[in-house]
């Protein structure tokens, strides 16, 4: 039977096959080892696009996932004349894949391609743009704003891509989002014909390449809502593209924070202020000369501080940065009427505006107000079906408040956006699994239960290469003795390995007391130690963390997954707390909820396998390479003591256990 579905299988299946193969053509690049579970990912993502469907793999660590897909998704671009949009959650991965597996894949594949990097359109200096600031500067700019105008202006003549990423110091945000490219002031036809508009460049290089690599933030904002997915007639971002997602066990939550609604108070303050700024008296307004709409936006800022400021005084946000909102007209709507009127007011100096370029910037501001009143609107109605609502200090201080809404179930969202019919959408990440190979839990929530599922686990030598110790000893953390037996264990194993090791937390008031509490033990025993949140960002943590000997790193969420450190400088993970996730904020909250709701049990089909899937990413962190050896460590008792800590410990690979 294997033999007749060999022999019908096309010639692109094969060649995907012969590829991947002891002998094949990849096997002149270096480092390179024949791995049948590569094989095996590679031939499924080959006959996943060749047949449009779609298909979801957990591909274990050590697979080498990222060419598996890469290969098939480069080859079937080409023949199809189709583009490959590939969509990550970390820079560290967009950045292996740019730097490290396509160049591979470039030796070794019979046909050229390209390959390019999608930003958000923000990111790209507009040179029109620049040149109408630089020319109406005085009724925009103050004189420190000035100078940032021209500092950019300065960088502008030398920068050879023009973005973000090429500034050596961040611009000011107020200047910088009257220069950059915006979707409706730099388009094809305004700023493409002249060949010095960076984003036109760069949508050239996109639309001419083959592989578009993306994050998924971006790709959810540029997706738009489900209707519009609908009525495309064939792709995602582009017409006969398909979409491969990596780690995509982040793909639920991403979706989830972009799909609703976010009206923050700093951006709505912003867009205003760009009409006019009372502060400042600068402004579209003035160079317009309207001096209606000068009286009606310098009004407009202190209404919205004051609808927000009423927000605050409702919200008790003793507890954290989120606050649930469960009642309709939770605030009175003090603002919307007023927005109303400031977009009619734009409206009308566009009618009488005569410059096109102006004209333009009005009606993109005009545009942003009534999708802030729709928003607004939505928000205190409660109208929007299914969703959650809830407002969030932000800023770096936390001056400010956004209104947020979400889909509590994202599920119904996502089938409809990337599961349609006649497209291809393959999800894959190395931890999709909470106990069942048919991947159930990860499909259910993100609305692939039609999907072919498929997983294979890692080629490494788990039993050989790593060790599980726990600690039934630990005390319950509420116990007067856990910061001391917390201090006693982590200094106890982290001797044991000479450093060298993550210690991955929960929460990060646990982190800090232990950080107090351990500081003498560090420095007495000569170990370097690194804290996450203590002003360094995390590559240079990481960096250090890799070239500094007898290292440890105290890490909490993001460093728990999409970190790479193979070798030697890691060869211990140790686990605080089983990471189960506290309901506290609104959106998981109002997930359990609706589980409750229907009749189902919210910790064992929602809480307990979203603690399992983080467990497995964080000991994911040790082993990165057939030659990485180590121990992993968890100090949390649960697992042996409670009856789901089985489910903790079926999930994990198989290794040698010692309880002590």
């Amino acid at each position: 039977m294997i033999a007749l579905k060999d022999s019908l299988e096309s010639d692109f299946i094969e060649e995907v096959r012969s590829l991947f193969s002891k002998a094949g053509r990849l096997s002149a690049a270096k480092n390179f080892e024949y791995r049948p579970e590569q094989q095996e990912m590679a031939v499924a993502v080959a006959r996943a696009l060749e047949e449009e469907r779609h298909l979801v793999v957990e591909a274990g660590t050590g697979v080498g996932k990222s060419i598996a897909y890469l290969a098939p998704a480069i080859l079937y671009a080409l023949g199809q004349k189709k583009k490959a949009i590939v969509s990550t959650h970390t820079i560290n991965l967009q950045e292996q894949l740019l730097h490290k597996d396509i160049p591979i894949l470039k030796k070794v594949l019979p046909i050229e391609f390209v390959a390019a990097l999608m930003k958000g359109r923000q990111n790209y200096l507009c040179p029109r743009r620049l040149e109408r600031a630089l020319q109406q500067a005085a009724e925009l700019f103050t004189t420190s704003e000035a100078a940032e105008l021209a500092r950019i202006a300065e960088w502008a003549r030398m920068t050879r891509d023009g973005s973000l990423s090429d500034l050596v110091l961040e611009p000011d945000s107020k200047v910088w989002t009257q220069v950059c490219s915006e979707a409706h002031l730099c388009t094809a036809k305004t700023c493409g014909q002249a060949g010095n508009c960076f984003f036109q460049q760069a949508r050239k290089r996109l639309l001419a390449a083959d592989v578009i690599v993306i994050n998924h933030t971006l790709l959810f904002m540029l997706l738009g809502s489900p209707e519009e997915q609908l009525h495309r007639e064939s792709g995602y971002l582009f017409p006969n593209d398909f979409i491969i997602f990596d780690e995509a066990h982040t793909v639920e939550q991403t979706a989830s924070r972009q799909i609703g609604i976010g009206v923050s108070q700093y951006g709505l303050r912003a867009t205003v202020q760009r009409l006019y700024n009372a502060r400042t008296k600068k402004g579209l307004f003035t160079i317009t000369r309207d001096a209606a709409g000068v009286t009606l936006a310098a009004a407009l800022v202190d209404e919205i501080d004051t609808f927000f400021r009423a927000l605050d005084e409702r919200c008790d946000f003793r507890k954290g940065r989120e606050v649930r909102i469960r009642d309709v007209d939770f605030v009175p709507d003090t603002i919307s009427g007023r927005l109303m009127a400031l977009q009619a007011r734009v409206a009308e100096v566009v009618k009488r505006t005569e410059d096109e370029f102006l004209k333009a910037e009005l009606q993109e501001l005009g545009r942003r107000i009534h999708d802030a009143r729709v928003s607004i609107v939505t928000f205190l109605e409660q109208a929007a079906e299914g969703h959650v609502y809830w407002v969030e200090r932000t800023g770096k201080t936390a001056q400010f408040l956004t209104l947020n809404a979400a889909p509590i179930d994202i599920a119904p969202v996502l089938q409809r956006m990337l599961f349609r019919e006649n497209c291809s959408c393959v999800m894959t990440s190395a931890t999709l699994a909470v106990g069942r190979p048919d991947l159930s839990y990860f499909r259910e929530r993100i609305g692939a239960g039609e999907v072919e599922p498929l997983q294979l686990g890692s080629p490494f030598d788990f039993p050989e290469q790593m060790k599980l110790f726990v600690v039934r000893k630990m005390p319950d953390p509420r116990d007067a003795g856990y910061a001391k037996a917390l201090a006693h264990w982590v200094g106890h194993f982290v001797t044991e390995t000479d450093g060298r090791a993550f210690v991955l937390f929960t929460s990060y008031r646990v982190m800090q007391q232990l950080v107090s509490e351990m500081q003498a033990f560090f420095v007495e025993n000569k170990m370097n130690l690194l804290v996450q949140g203590q002003g360094a960002p995390r590559g240079k943590l990481l960096e250090q963390f890799k070239t500094t000997p007898r290292s440890i790193l105290f890490g909490t969420d993001s460093f728990w997954m999409g970190v790479d450190v193979p070798g030697d400088a890691l060869s211990n993970v140790i686990i605080t707390r089983l990471p189960f996730a506290v309901p506290d904020h609104p959106l998981i909250e109002a997930k359990l909820e609706l589980i409750e709701a229907n009749g189902g049990d919210a910790f064992t089909e929602y809480s307990l396998p979203e603690a399992i899937l983080k467990l497995r990413q964080g000991v994911g962190r040790l082993i990165r390479t057939k030659s990485d050896r180590g121990i992993v460590v968890i100090l949390d008792n649960r697992i042996v003591t409670r009856p789901y800590g089985r489910a903790f410990l079926e999930a994990l690979p198989e290794c040698p256990v010692k309880v002590i």
